[in-house]
């Protein structure tokens, strides 16, 4: 089942949120920043995606899980980072 369209907006405001103050902290350049943004959202989906595939009851908004959300956003904008991608 698809997530509503505030879910959708949300996530992608939260993981914009994490991708900028990632490319603030670490970031140099333009590239740098398209692939925090882009890794910050594919995490937050990935966090998504499973949290409500496995039913992790932690914090829940709505249909959003943001500590899932958030921990895989982070560890896909380090991931990244490490890949130097």
């Amino acid at each position: 089942m698809l997530p509503s369209l505030p879910t959708i907006i949300l996530s992608i405001a939260i993981a914009s949120l994490f991708g900028t103050l990632f490319h603030l902290l670490w970031g140099k350049s333009l590239k740098e920043l398209i692939i925090s943004w882009t890794s910050a959202v594919l995490g937050f989906i990935l966090g998504q995606v499973l949290a409500s595939a496995f039913g992790w009851s932690d914090v829940i908004i709505g249909e959003l899980h943001p500590v899932a959300g958030s921990v895989f956003s982070w560890a896909a904008m380090a991931l990244a980072r490490q890949l130097k991608l």
